[in-house]
């Protein structure tokens, strides 16, 4: 199965050479599931789009710096894209800034949260499972990194994810697409290194260093149970594809 990653964000100059990019962040991420996938990456902030919804099997939307109201002239050609897999029902996943793109293209809204900056490692709680999660939990953890949120869940979504924080967590869109606030991709060193770069500028020192108090056990223990979300998610909805979507994915 070849999954198109939609790179809508790129490392920091201080970041590069330090920590792998983020397509590559969620190939090693998916691959903790020890499924097969074969990858391949658009840079759609370079506007770089595919050429087509049925390119590859499945798609993933990346996080960014960049908020969904900036309006910038990439953003309109990536929710057309989402409208087009959402009518095609071909699988999605949308991650922090996916997801709120996501829920922008279908109808909701995202804004700056007045509740400030969600950092370091939060606990949500699942108000709904699917066939692809396989777990008995009643939680997930995942780093988060994020002051926008959802603010308006669209019509079509249903809430499987959520917390005190960011009530609109977790949203899946019938059985096709599904997408996540948090950030299931990063690791300890990759979300401690975004906290001492922005704790007391961007991030208030004390949110900071709160943060960090929530990542003494290092790498999440959810990272194998998340990644095998996605994994299955994806498996699974391929085998819903239709014959003549197969065709035009070849």
């Amino acid at each position: 199965m070849k999954i198109g990653i939609l790179e809508a964000g790129l490392l920091r100059d201080e970041m590069v050479g330090r920590f792998d990019p983020y397509p590559v962040m969620f190939e090693r991420f998916i691959g903790l599931a020890g499924h097969e996938f074969e990858f391949e990456t658009f840079c759609v902030l370079n506007n770089e789009m595919p050429p087509s919804i049925y390119a590859c099997d499945g798609w993933l939307i990346t996080g960014s710096r960049h908020g969904v109201y900036d309006q910038l002239e990439w953003m309109a050609p990536l929710q057309d894209f989402v409208r087009e897999l959402a009518a095609e029902k071909i699988p999605l996943i949308g991650v922090c800034f996916g997801h709120q793109i996501i829920a922008q293209a279908l109808g909701g809204e995202v804004v700056k949260s007045d509740k400030g900056w969600g950092v370091g490692l939060h606990r949500y709680d699942l108000e709904k499972t699917y066939p692809w999660m396989k777990t008995d939990s009643q939680q997930a953890s995942m780093y988060v990194f994020h002051q926008d949120q959802v603010v308006k869940c669209p019509a079509a979504a249903e809430v499987f994810l959520s917390s005190e924080f960011c009530p609109y967590a977790g949203l899946a869109y019938g059985d096709s697409i599904i997408s996540v606030q948090a950030h299931p991709e990063f690791e300890a060193a990759y979300e401690s290194a975004l906290l001492d770069m922005f704790g007391g500028n961007v991030v208030p020192q004390e949110v900071a260093e709160q943060a960090k108090a929530t990542m003494s056990g290092g790498n999440c223990e959810d990272a194998q149970l998340l990644a095998g979300w996605f994994a299955n998610f994806f498996r699974l909805q391929q085998q819903k594809l239709t014959g003549d979507q197969r065709k035009l994915a070849q």
